[in-house]
């Protein structure tokens, strides 16, 4: 992977991220928090699991070692989470737009939320941020659907290539 593809892959998660949390806009506050039986019960709890996630991989990324996910009950409600998101986000997109080829190539060790060491490199995190960020746009998606409401514009990586290059 090139710098140049990192920060296309980060740009991507950003554009499918913001297309499922528009989806979600337009849930009642009673769909939004209703327990669904999913991996993470409601849509909230989702996406809450998803905003977690760039959290804690940042916090890797700066040197930080961080023992769990915030809590989902620490965002009252979408607005909390996209708030959260705006502050991270420019944090993520300075540190990966400061990768060159060695730095994506260098390896980070970080203790797992299961107490063992792991050992990946920064290309190979940025690839983990970013599909497991499909996967869990993925659950939203069923979800959304679950409850009858629209799912979210198309969210595939082609997609996101074609958009860019029309």
């Amino acid at each position: 992977m090139t710098p140049s593809e990192a920060r296309q892959l980060l740009a991507y998660h950003v554009w499918a991220r913001e297309r499922a949390l528009a989806a979600v806009a337009a849930l009642t506050p009673e769909q939004y928090r209703r327990d669904m039986g999913s991996s993470f019960g409601s849509v909230h709890d989702t996406v809450a699991h998803l905003y977690g996630a760039d959290e804690v991989w940042l916090s890797r990324w700066r040197g930080g070692t961080p023992r769990g996910l915030p809590p989902a009950t620490q965002f009252v409600d979408l607005g909390a989470l996209r708030a959260a998101w705006a502050k991270l986000d420019p944090d993520c997109h300075a540190f990966v737009h400061g990768l060159d080829q060695a730095g994506l190539a260098r390896s980070l060790t970080y203790p797992a939320f299961n107490g063992q060491l792991a050992t990946l490199t920064y290309e190979q995190m940025l690839q983990h941020v970013v599909n497991h960020g499909s996967y869990h746009r993925g659950q939203i998606t069923t979800l959304l659907r679950q409850l009858g409401a629209a799912a979210p514009a198309g969210m595939d990586l082609v997609a996101f290539f074609r958009e860019r290059a029309g």
